[in-house]
């Protein structure tokens, strides 16, 4: 079978992927059953699965896996998708990774108790872990991760988005989980704490990378590459990293023109306009500078390690997030 990316250049660690596989679907096993027909569902579309991949290729970068790594990459998954399902109940989205949303095919309230019951499934595998340090890394990540998606909700609101503060909330909102897989992918292997630092700081500049090429593809993408109609955000009143940037090359005037444009909600006819302003004024070149700036730093993080086939692979996927279309 061919293997597709991720898959493909994180090849090296495929024989201990099966590992955390079972974990995962032991970990959410139910006695109710539309419970499992929910994670069902969700498992035929399963993503990317990035977090488990650099939690368990972290490990093996400073160690050999072992079981309380499968735990970790599971749970650190679990919460993902537990985020993705609130998400989409909040935003009302009827499409996740180009299927129906669990908000749409069960409703909101049926959708919002299964992830509630991941995030207690993800719980359970913490305290398994029985590692402090892990615990106080997830509980941090937890707050980051919800204080990361209420600044969003309130800067949307207000429009008042600087890019400070749109790093502040993308690295809670996204990089956190990412930072987190990778660190506590060594924790479970490894007291290093060079080593834990450096896996660290590589998975938060991954995650920033990860979300700006999100705001990229926002912009540029289609409903077939993203899974979601592009320009989504746009019609949510966020704003983006390369909208944040143009606003700053046009005048007061013309500023409050696009954000009053935006806060009446973006049709489908703007979204072609809007686009063409945003590429114009320079905001998908300045996004991309920025995207190759942290990619290089995150690479630097990794020098500490031997060339290994699973530093490549970490290495290749920093190159391959940069040119994906979904």
């Amino acid at each position: 079978m061919k293997l597709s990316p991720p898959e493909s250049f994180f090849q090296p660690l495929e024989s201990y992927f099966e590992n955390y596989q079972k974990v995962f679907r032991a970990s959410l096993h139910s006695e109710v059953k539309v419970i499992n027909s929910v994670i069902g569902y969700i498992s035929r579309k399963k993503g990317k699965q990035l977090r488990p991949r650099l939690c368990i290729a972290a490990a093996i970068l400073c160690g050999e896996p072992e079981e309380n790594t499968y735990k970790a990459a599971a749970l650190l998954e679990m919460i993902h998708v537990a985020t993705l399902i609130h998400d989409d109940i909040v935003d009302d989205a009827d499409l996740r990774r180009g299927w129906p949303s669990i908000n749409r095919v069960w409703k909101n309230k049926l959708s919002l108790l299964v992830g509630d019951f991941m995030f207690s499934k993800a719980l359970t595998n913490m305290i398994h872990l029985r590692n402090f340090d892990a615990l106080e890394i997830l509980s941090n990540t937890a707050e980051r991760l919800s204080q990361g998606e209420i600044l969003q909700i309130e800067k949307a609101l207000k429009k008042e988005m600087t890019e400070e503060i749109y790093f502040k909330m993308v690295g809670d909102k996204t990089a956190s989980l990412f930072s987190a897989a990778c660190e506590i992918g060594c924790l479970t292997v490894s007291e290093d704490p060079q080593q834990r630092k450096a896996l660290a700081g590589f998975g938060e500049k991954f995650g920033l990378v990860f979300q700006i090429k999100d705001d990229l593809l926002d912009i540029t993408g289609n409903i077939e590459g993203l899974g979601k109609p592009a320009g989504f955000d746009l019609k949510k009143n966020i704003l983006t990293l390369p909208l944040i940037h143009i606003f700053s090359k046009l005048s007061s005037s013309e500023s409050k023109k696009l954000k009053q444009a935006i806060k009446h909600h973006v049709k489908r006819s703007e979204l072609v306009q809007i686009r063409n302003l945003i590429q114009d004024n320079g905001g998908i070149e300045y996004a991309e500078t920025l995207m190759l700036k942290l990619s290089k730093e995150a690479e630097e993080e990794l020098n500490i390690f031997p060339d290994t086939p699973v530093k490549k692979a970490l290495v290749t996927a920093l190159v391959f997030n940069k040119g994906r279309n979904s």
